[in-house]
């Protein structure tokens, strides 16, 4: 399996839950409700499903709860689920529909790093994409404004918000920038 994040960050979230020590899928589904529904919105399912998958690929184990008189069962990582783990939180940033919420389950995640170096290398990572991505939003503002020179009336009106959503990118990319700067600041 590696660092990749097929279907979502869902998979390494659950893995760095379950550094803190063994959980039950309710135990789960109350933290994502209890935070990351703030950035990754996973159903049950989706939780339970992700489970599946790295018990059959051996990042976690499952076993019955100690208070298991209603057949709960708890689930544990693995040393290859903490060694995919972290190869997730050092892995870098693919461009991409998801590549926001893979830098919050990040941040959201840092602090279970125990290796100050390792924190820094991930800041280093959000901020290269960051960066790499800002870079991207600019020269497209360049090209577009370029070929907007020569426009009429209408066209003028329709491509003033249409150039308003790019400006939006740009802008929340200098505002993720400043934040992770600050963050880093504590890594």
């Amino acid at each position: 399996m590696g660092a990749s994040i097929e279907g979502g960050p869902v998979q390494f979230v659950i893995l760095g839950l379950l550094l803190s020590g063994p959980l039950s899928l309710y135990d789960l589904q109350k933290r994502f409700a209890a935070g990351i529904s703030l950035f990754y919105s996973a159903s049950s399912g989706s939780i339970q499903r992700a489970l599946q998958h790295l018990a059959a690929d051996g990042a976690v184990v499952v076993a019955d709860a100690d208070d298991s008189r209603r057949g709960r069962k708890v689930h544990a990582i693995t040393d290859d689920g903490r060694q995919r783990w972290r190869a997730f939180m050092l892995a870098p940033i693919a461009d991409g529909t998801d590549a926001e919420t893979i830098v919050l389950a990040k941040v959201f995640l840092l602090g279970r790093l125990e290796s100050p170096e390792d924190r820094s290398a991930v800041v280093r990572g959000i901020r290269a994409h960051i960066d790499s991505s800002t870079g991207i939003l600019r020269a497209l503002a360049d090209d577009v404004d370029a070929r907007s020179a020569g426009l009429d009336d209408d066209a003028r009106r329709v491509f003033t918000f249409q150039r308003a959503t790019l400006d939006y990118g740009l802008r929340s990319h200098a505002l993720l920038r400043q934040w992770i700067d600050e963050v880093g600041g504590q890594a």
